[in-house]
């Protein structure tokens, strides 16, 4: 054990790692509840995406442990799967379709983790792009969670209004949300688990959830249940590229953030890079083979970071207790199906994702419009890709009559372009 993930080295030992683990789990063990939830409103079977969920979570993390050595945790990222069901709702599409999406995306991941066209991609897309989707995504998160829980509601004079606090659901989204609110604010560990948990056992005494037992065996995965060709008949190559854009930025910003906070970056380069983007390049794929949304490196692993965890036998804790979690479906179920339990989680990590926009330069407004461009076009128009491709043609065309066309990378100009074509000639259908 020393010799594979050099603890002494390190400055860690067992013990720390051991307790790091458990603590980066119970800040994420969320999405095994939140994931299922979320993509069965688009029609996927709870089962299917439960298990997909949990065996995507131990593919990534387990690769991020042995290859990469990082106490960084991998599993489906929330806003791609929100993303997803409204793919499925606004293009009228089937969820095999938007997996075969899913797939493509993943594939590509792991063709540029071997390429240079990924520092590529990532170094000529700018600051206020990259903040812009994070935030807009975050928007969209929120208002997804505020809508599910009743707390927004449809409104035909003004589109949306406050909701009816007589609702029972949408009373105890309220209690749930500002009761892990204050143990956010107390610093707890493990605080949006917590509150889901204390949540679900109100619902559960008020009647609002019924359980079909505790524990039962793991259902098999659902293999290939997924249509590529539909993706194709379909145009939706910004989908694709919108999952495989998002995950590249959310995955890398959130590796790097880790390894700093861990002190593992070496200057200003992050080593065994490749290693780490593969493990998540090959939880998308695999999840997207048995029913699940892009992976994504958790946030939460900086929990982990803060009790100790300096290794990658972190990363084998947390994908151990994600194995141990696909024996108890028959409690997640239940929680999943009372949207008062995750409603505050998504409110909550919409929040998280905001936080990019102070490195905005607001006073410069050829840089602050397409960041807000994107940022409400996400939300009103309840596509993640549309905000995207707006940011793509308006960044370049800003700076291009600003007199700072030169600024601007040569394969900005060239998305731009691609993406204004297929909003206007070929939209997705």
């Amino acid at each position: 054990m020393e010799r594979w993930f050099k603890l002494k080295e390190n400055g860690t030992n067992v013990h720390t790692e051991l307790t790091a683990g458990v603590t980066t789990f119970l800040t994420m063990v969320y999405i095994v509840v939140v994931n299922p939830a979320i993509l069965s409103g688009a029609g996927v079977p709870f089962q299917q995406v439960f298990t997909a969920t949990v065996i995507a979570a131990i593919i990534g993390t387990l690769t991020m442990a042995l290859a990469a050595n990082y106490p960084i945790a991998v599993a489906p990222g929330m806003g791609m799967n929100v993303y997803f069901t409204s793919v499925v709702a606004s293009h009228g599409v089937s969820y095999q379709v938007v997996f075969g999406t899913v797939f493509l995306a993943g594939v590509l991941f792991l063709l540029l983790t071997f390429t240079k066209l990924r520092e590529t991609l990532i170094a000529s897309i700018p600051s206020p792009l990259k903040f812009g989707i994070t935030a807009g995504i975050g928007l969209f998160i929120a208002f997804i969670g505020l809508k599910s829980s009743g707390i927004v509601v449809a409104n035909e004079s003004t589109m949306v209004a406050f909701g009816d606090l007589h609702q029972p659901v949408t009373v105890l989204t309220l209690v749930g949300l500002f009761l892990t609110l204050i143990l956010m604010a107390r610093k707890v560990h493990g605080a949006l688990f917590i509150g889901m948990a204390v949540t679900a056992i109100i619902g559960y005494i008020m009647g609002m959830m019924e359980f079909k037992g505790v524990v039962a065996l793991p259902t098999a995965p659902v293999l290939f249940d997924l249509d590529i060709p539909g993706v194709f008949s379909h145009g939706l190559y910004t989908v694709v590229f919108a999952f495989l854009l998002v995950t590249i930025f959310d995955t890398t910003g959130t590796m790097i953030g880790v390894a700093e906070q861990a002190g593992l970056m070496k200057g200003n380069t992050f080593p065994r890079a490749k290693q780490a983007l593969v493990a998540d390049a090959l939880a998308t794929t695999a999840g997207s083979l048995m029913g699940t949304t892009p992976s994504s490196a958790y946030v939460e692993s900086t929990a982990g970071v803060a009790a100790g965890g300096r290794t990658g036998l972190t990363s084998v804790v947390v994908a151990g207790l994600f194995f141990l979690s696909i024996f108890f479906s028959p409690i997640i179920e239940g929680i999943s199906s009372l949207p008062a339990i995750t409603a505050p989680v998504l409110i909550i990590v919409g929040c998280f994702m905001m936080e990019g926009l102070a490195r905005i330069q607001w006073k410069q407004f050829d840089e602050a419009f397409p960041a807000f461009a994107i940022m409400i076009s996400m939300p009103l128009t309840s596509s993640i890709a549309t905000g995207i491709a707006i940011g793509f043609i308006t960044y370049p065309l800003m700076k291009l009559f600003s007199g700072k066309g030169r600024e601007v990378h040569p394969l900005l100009y060239a998305l731009g372009v691609i993406f204004a074509l297929q909003m206007v000639f070929f939209p997705a259908h």
